[in-house]
């Protein structure tokens, strides 16, 4: 998959309009952490280093649902990204009106306008395609020249990610230049041996990704809470896991799958365990895969943890998504951790998405050993299934 990037475009002396993934997290009306910001950085730096160019920077945050919604003001945001930039950066008082556009119209080179929250108004995400082209038309009249940086929101057909990019001439910023970059050899041509890590709590959320990557994996290791969904097919006794029995048949045509595909499968052989869902439950460790009925499995056990590290040595590309047990937890968080740090020693191409295992690689502070730690959750999640991402297809060559 190839990419138009801004690289191959002509900037010079353009306004140029950017959909960035500003969807920070808020406390008081301070950005409590500004990752998604800093990610954006590079692509504002290049654009603002090329002659005469102004920007035009437009993001969402959180769910307004159409209307407009002081807490989902994006002027908290303004700040902070004015501090990283090292430079002003205008608030504008709304995303469309002839004020708005006024601003636009008034951007000299070299200045930066940040407009309001994009779904402030559902021409957004509407579903109607006559109000979402509306939308995006009044948005790309903001603009010479759409990038395109925000990965986290490529998923989703929207008029601010793709459909200004049919009334503009559109480009990839170098997020998304180098998501794609990581994200599509694991679907097309990775470097053998390939390990997926694939954990989460449920085979419903998880079962697409496990068909997709056992096309071109030779180990998937499954853990977390869907684990047991797996074991419980098989035979073993789960006690008061959570099981999706709904699921029962799926997991035992994926198994019977990857078993004729000749890809190994990796479930736990032990378990912490304990007697209820709870932050104070007393951990129970459980040397084997049946877990007696009093108890409900909350994370990998030692033995499987040592499986996964033995996989990991030989490996030359890793993909990780989802979390081994109830990490949330600090007395059943140590499976995924340990998880984590094998994957930060391994000497593969490693690639970490999905929000609850960013969110492990980050609280256990590996992020800077990890080849590629994605910055979107779903998109991370979809691209892996193999779905065609709206917001990426209309920036391919």
């Amino acid at each position: 998959m190839e990419l138009k990037t801004i690289r191959d475009a002509d900037l010079k002396n353009k306004r140029i309009l950017i959909r960035v993934d500003f969807n920070v997290p808020l406390k008081d009306g301070v950005v409590t952490d500004d990752t998604r910001i800093k990610a954006a950085l590079p692509t504002v730096k290049y654009i603002l280093d090329q002659p005469g160019t102004s920007l035009v920077v437009m993001s969402h945050l959180g769910r307004p649902k159409g209307e407009k919604k002081s807490e989902f003001s994006l002027s908290p945001v303004c700040r902070k990204f004015s501090e990283l930039l090292g430079r002003p950066v205008k608030m504008a008082s709304d995303v469309i009106g002839p004020e708005t556009e006024a601003q636009v119209k008034s951007l000299k080179a070299g200045e930066v306008l940040l407009l309001e929250n994009v779904r402030f108004y559902p021409g957004d995400e509407s579903k109607d395609a006559a109000e979402r082209d509306e939308y995006s038309k009044r948005l790309a009249s903001y603009g010479d020249v759409y990038v395109n940086d925000a990965f986290g929101t490529a998923h989703r057909a929207h008029a601010s990610t793709e459909g200004v990019a049919h009334f503009l001439p559109s480009y990839a910023g170098f997020l998304i230049e180098k998501e794609v970059k990581f994200m599509a050899p694991l679907l097309e041509n990775p470097e053998k041996p390939f390990v997926a890590i694939i954990g989460g709590a449920k085979v419903s959320s998880k079962i697409t990704v496990l068909k997709s990557l056992a096309r071109t994996c030779n180990t998937i290791v499954i853990g977390g809470g869907m684990a047991y969904t797996f074991l419980k097919v098989l035979g073993h006794k789960v006690g008061k896991s959570l099981v999706e029995d709904d699921y029962a048949d799926t997991a035992r045509e994926f198994l019977s799958a990857a078993e004729k595909a000749g890809v190994k499968v990796i479930l736990p052989v032990d378990h912490v365990c304990a007697e209820a869902f709870d932050e104070n439950a007393k951990p129970v460790y459980v040397d084997g895969q049946d877990i007696p009925d009093a108890l409900m499995g909350m994370d990998i056990g030692k033995k499987t943890v040592s499986m996964i590290t033995e996989a990991l040595k030989s490996a030359k590309t890793v993909v990780w998504n989802g979390p081994m047990g109830v990490f949330e937890f600090s007395s059943f968080a140590k499976g995924t951790e340990e998880v984590a740090q094998a994957l930060a020693a391994s000497n593969a191409t490693t690639v970490v998405g999905g929000g609850d295992s960013v969110a492990a690689i980050n609280k256990f502070g590996l992020a800077s050993k990890i080849s590629h730690v994605s910055t979107g959750g779903g998109a991370s999640l979809e691209f892996l299934e193999g779905k065609t991402l709206p917001g990426i297809a209309v920036l391919v060559k």
